[in-house]
């Protein structure tokens, strides 16, 4: 493990062009985006799109990658995951369902943990489901922040760490990002923009790790859900994303510590003067042991909205990515992200040198 202070990281990225598109049946309506991605224990590539039906009504997809032909095909093998629970659906305006998941494989638990957003009657809450194959899931639960101090309330961009790491307070713990919530990022970008930039940037929306601790876990999986510390890791800053940040994709372990990919909002103008919202994505590096430190941030974007796929659909000016797939060469990642909130795409992120004081 290299533990020099990091000063810049040299990345070069290629688009890979559209891989999933929704199909024109009622399920599909509203896009097929935000994917999860895993290896599964034969080393098969599956892909978890969010599935979005008329009326915003979100199922999670389960998608096989076939890689033994020139051009990868993706077979689609119905749902991993439908809102059937009480904290998955509600009777209201807006939608419901079971949103952008993210999957990482956790050794010391011998399972897959998917992690993502359940939006049910209390608005939505990060969710975690387990499973031994990859294929077929169990439900845990929602994420418990109910101990004094955490967070509690509106929460999205759940991901879990692959390994046990160190809590702020020294606990041998599996971390979770998280992104609690403000409804006013909800809300017109022409209101909202103005009332989040007075706010100071730690309280927008932010990029936080919170921790469970790793041994009540192993007696009991559902403690899984308990959350006991939560820590802000990441917040706006005045380079790019201004409004919010949240995590993107699982973290992958590198020499340089936990390397993934994260999302940041910015405001843009419009020809009519008008401003509504971007997302662009950056590269996050913490250390290994303590992931609340971290080492390094992009100071600018390493992925922009520039395409029409990125550009116009179901919301404009929207990248954003929530899986990475190691490939067989050191150092280099194919991440799926969603476009402009309707399609799937797929880059290639070579990371060509990591430079240190």
């Amino acid at each position: 493990m290299i533990t020099g202070e990091i000063t810049g990281v040299e990345t070069r990225l290629t688009r890979l062009g559209v891989v999933l598109s929704p199909l024109p049946i009622p399920a599909e309506a509203e896009g097929v985006l935000n994917p999860a991605a895993v290896r599964d224990r034969t080393g098969r590539l599956l892909l978890y799109p969010r599935v979005v039906a008329q009326g915003n009504v979100s199922r999670i997809g389960r998608v096989i990658v076939h890689e033994d032909t020139a051009e990868r095909s993706y077979e689609r093998c119905g749902y991993a995951l439908e809102p059937t629970e009480e904290y998955e659906r509600r009777d209201a305006p807006g939608g419901y369902g079971c949103e952008d998941p993210r999957v990482t494989f956790v050794p010391v638990l011998d399972a897959f943990v998917m992690v993502y957003t359940a939006f049910g009657p209390q608005g939505p809450r990060i969710a975690v489901a387990l499973s031994h194959d990859a294929f077929t899931w169990e439900r845990l639960g929602l994420l418990d922040f109910s101990a004094k101090g955490l967070p509690c309330g509106d929460d999205k961009d759940g991901i879990i760490f692959p390994e046990p790491v160190i809590s702020p307070q020294g606990v041998r713990s599996l971390a979770f990002y998280h992104r609690p919530m403000l409804h006013i990022s909800a809300e017109n970008a022409q209101a909202a923009i103005p009332v989040i930039l007075s706010l100071p940037p730690e309280d927008r929306e932010s990029t936080r790790i919170a921790y469970v601790p790793l041994a009540p876990v192993l007696e009991d999986r559902k403690k899984l859900l308990v959350v006991a510390e939560s820590e802000l890791v990441l917040s706006p800053s005045a380079d790019w994303g201004t409004i919010k940040n949240g995590a993107g994709t699982p973290p992958i372990r590198t020499e340089s510590g936990w390397l993934s990919i994260y999302h940041g909002v910015d405001p843009m103008p419009r020809d009519n003067g008008r401003m509504v919202f971007q997302y662009s994505a950056g590269l996050l590096i913490h250390d290994l042991e303590r992931p609340h430190i971290v080492r390094f941030h992009s100071r600018t974007p390493i992925l922009r909205p520039e395409s029409d796929d990125e550009c116009v659909g179901i919301v404009n000016n929207v990248v954003f990515p929530t899986a990475i797939d190691p490939n067989e060469h050191p150092d280099s990642y194919d991440l799926y992200y969603g476009m402009a909130d309707s399609r799937i795409g797929r880059v290639r992120l070579e990371v060509l040198s990591v430079h240190y004081a």
